[in-house]
């Protein structure tokens, strides 16, 4: 090396420079577009060694992994025009790294703007109860239009997922009335079946009393006897059942009354 000449070193260390500067590596998960003379080369670079020969190659780094895109929160009035904010989250990925560099200036911000514009349109075609219960079938919606629409950029969407629906204040409190305006309901219903189930044990219990009125008897001794066992003050005088059917008979004949017709003659 001291041998060489001055003016030899200068152009050899910058040619080892220039070889060191074109040798670039890729990782496993990231593709280089290369744009030689300003024409795009076939096919992406990539992974591993690659070589840049600049000034002449322009290179262009493009990530094939996920990519977690989070919409932020849009305020969508639904058909059934409540105003509602909803935001989303969106998986996608590059499948064809040329495309998404020439078919689209920015594929990320791209993504990112058509995402939002179909959240507010496909969720202010439908009502807030089928926003609320069929977050399934408005998310396969919603991934099948964007996949659709950025096929052309070489990306594939994965997965869209609604995140959450912040509805106003009045809407949540009618919502809570309503469910619980539900739950009396339910409730109501299941207090006047127990009702009509009750009453038609009574009527069963009052034939079957009927045919054996010996029954009527023993039900008032044992009522009599569940009463004494309680720790009460209650004073209870037991009458017999006989008795009172002869007071109400009698009642009966009393309320029983013979009308006369009144003499013609007697009245003046």
């Amino acid at each position: 090396m001291n041998d060489l000449p001055i003016f030899l070193i200068t152009p050899i260390a910058i040619v080892l420079l220039y070889i060191f500067s074109v040798i670039n590596i890729l990782p496993e998960y990231e593709r280089a577009v290369i744009f030689r003379l300003g024409r795009v080369l076939l096919d992406a670079k990539g992974p591993g060694l690659i070589l840049v020969f600049r000034p002449i190659d322009r290179i262009t780094r493009v990530s094939l992994r996920t990519v977690t895109l989070d919409v932020p929160p849009q305020d969508i009035i639904t058909r059934d025009n409540v105003t509602v904010s909803v935001n989303a989250v969106v998986y996608f990925r590059v499948m064809d790294p040329n495309r998404a560099i020439l078919e689209v200036e920015n594929y990320l911000y791209a993504t990112s703007q058509l995402a939002q514009t179909t959240l507010r349109s496909v969720l202010g075609e439908v009502d807030l109860d089928d926003l609320l219960s069929e977050r399934e079938r408005l998310n396969a919606r919603l991934r099948e239009i964007l996949d659709e629409q950025t096929d052309p950029w070489g990306i594939k969407v994965s997965m869209v997922e609604i995140k959450g629906v912040d509805l106003p204040s009045e809407m949540r409190r009618a919502m809570s009335k309503q469910a619980e305006a539900e739950r009396e309901k339910r409730s109501k219903i299941i207090h006047a079946e127990g009702e009509y189930q009750a009453a038609e044990k009574l009527v069963s219990a009052a034939r079957e009393i009927a045919t054996q009125p010996i029954a009527l008897q023993l039900r008032y001794l044992q009522t009599l006897t569940e009463i004494g066992v309680e720790q009460n003050t209650t004073v209870v005088f037991p009458i017999p059942i006989d008795l009172i059917q002869a007071m109400m008979s009698q009642g009966d004949k009393q309320k029983t009354v013979t009308v006369q017709p009144r003499d013609p003659a007697g009245v003046r």
